[in-house]
């Protein structure tokens, strides 16, 4: 299911259909024929079998099969849903409600569907890059800036760009050894897929981190990690990608982290104690701290 929303976006228009189908009824689906599917969806059995082959497997029955599996694990995972869209009419209990279940199912679905490969991959580049580059608008830049300060706090060189014109003058002086990472919930974001296609064409490890991995920000990239993050009425991209892409982060930063594990626990406990003195001298439990000899 989350790999066939993700690859929405790029099939053909009869196949669309055909997903649009299996989406809103996946646990029907399961038991239907391929003729039943191919009403349903008012297409033929050949375009059904396309969509099977565009998603990744081999026919039907594989479909089925699958489905069969995915909805076992859905209904495994939570005996109520609350991933309907919120309404008007919700009061504040139902919308911490839905806003929580599809908050965390937004990190267990990246989760489960993160390529662990590709992930190691993108890990080992930034971990010997000389200089990494994040690029990302709108909700993606916060995403950006907290991708930057995380490494910046164990050591590495990291700059997060949010304005188009700086993130291209930026990607057009990176060199072969360095990262550039975009980051794009549609993948489709100019400001975002322009300087990392500068940053490819000047000889950078260039990695993107979507929701659509058949995106256009995918085509510029050496390395592809997805999320898993759906939108509803109030959780436009810019709510529900957030969450995902933030797990994603946290697994990078902690996968590089681990490279220069010494480094970077030496320089965890220097910027902690530099910040210091900023903190309020009082105890988590609201009790002030007594006050050290001296000062």
């Amino acid at each position: 299911m989350v790999r066939i929303r993700s690859l929405l976006p790029g099939l053909a228009r009869a196949e669309q259909r055909v997903a649009k189908v299996v989406l809103d009824e996946p646990a029907a689906v399961a038991h239907r024929s391929i003729t039943e599917v191919a009403d349903a969806a008012g297409t033929s059995e050949t375009t059904v079998t396309r969509f099977c082959k565009a998603i990744g497997v081999s026919g039907y029955p594989e479909l089925r099969i699958a489905l069969a599996a995915d909805t076992a694990r859905s209904a495994a995972r939570s005996d109520r849903d609350l991933g309907g869209d919120i309404t008007p009419s919700d009061d504040l209990r139902q919308v911490v409600a839905k806003v929580a279940f599809a908050d965390a199912r937004a990190v267990e679905e990246t989760a489960e569907q993160l390529d662990a490969e590709v992930l190691g991959r993108v890990v080992d580049a930034v971990a010997r890059a000389g200089r990494v580059d994040v690029y990302g608008v709108g909700a993606s830049a916060f995403v950006a800036s907290d991708l930057q300060q995380k490494l910046h706090r164990i050591g590495r060189v990291c700059f997060a760009w949010s304005d188009t014109h700086i993130a291209l003058t930026s990607a057009a002086v990176l060199q072969p050894g360095d990262v550039a990472i975009g980051i794009s919930h549609t993948g489709a974001t100019v400001d975002t897929v322009e300087p990392l296609r500068v940053a490819a064409e000047r000889g950078a490890t260039t990695v993107a981190l979507t929701n659509f991995p058949r995106s256009p920000i995918s085509e510029v990239a050496d390395h592809v990690l997805t999320t898993a993050a759906r939108e509803t009425t109030f959780r436009s991209g810019a709510m529900a990608s957030r969450i995902a892409q933030l797990t994603v982060i946290d697994c990078l930063f902690i996968g590089v982290a681990q490279r220069h594990l010494d480094t970077a626990r030496a320089a965890l406990a220097a910027t902690y104690d530099a910040v210091g003195g900023h903190r309020l001298g009082v105890r988590p439990d609201g009790r002030r701290r007594p006050r050290e000899t001296g000062r």
